[in-house]
């Protein structure tokens, strides 16, 4: 290991001194500083309902003033759709998450890959729609449905869950595979 410059080496005085660690700047702000945008975009997205900037800012762990920075540019982005004015209260823009998934389906794969994706998640909400004998997922109790046929809450909610996200699946597939005519965002060829 290389000896440090001489300027950077501690003289006596400072040696007889312990550092005073309070005075440092805590690892876990070292580590967050670049990452600012990221802490708030993933709050965002682990919105569930209409949040304040407050909340948005506990949930990213930052200040409330840089969550209404951040609200304000994810709000001209169209991430994030204000709710209310008084308190502002903000909820993650699902088109818009959906509209990235897409474009991201058509830049990573190509065409026959999301033919044979959509094949198969299609496959999988049907087979599901069968096993539950109706349209949609939304029309079952889960607790009703398990009482009925002697399943458990568990096993119910785990096989609606597969249900609902394969269908959400085939929608986002059908979109990638989909060329709107007039909305050049969506132009883009999938290979």
């Amino acid at each position: 290991m290389e000896e440090p410059r001489e300027e950077l080496k501690a003289d006596a005085d400072e040696r007889a001194e312990a550092p005073d660690f309070e005075a440092l700047t805590p690892a876990e702000e070292l580590v967050r500083g670049d990452r600012t945008r990221d802490d708030f975009f993933d709050a965002v997205l682990a919105l569930d309902s209409p949040a304040t900037a407050k909340e948005v800012a506990e949930l990213a762990g930052h200040g409330v003033d840089a969550a209404r920075e951040y609200l304000d540019w994810f709000e001209r982005m169209g991430i994030v759709t204000q709710v209310t004015d008084s308190p502002a209260t903000y909820e993650r823009n699902q088109e818009y998450l959906n509209w990235r998934r897409v474009q991201k389906l058509r830049q990573q794969y190509a065409t026959d890959e999301l033919l044979d994706f959509l094949k198969m998640e299609s496959e999988r909400a049907e087979t599901l729609q069968s096993e539950f004998d109706v349209e949609s997922p939304d029309e079952i109790s889960i607790a009703r449905y398990a009482s009925e046929t002697g399943q458990s809450i568990e096993d119910v909610w785990e096989r609606l869950s597969a249900w609902q996200t394969a269908r959400r699946r085939v929608a986002l597939l059908e979109r990638a595979l989909t060329t709107r005519s007039g909305d050049g965002a969506d132009m883009q060829s999938a290979v």
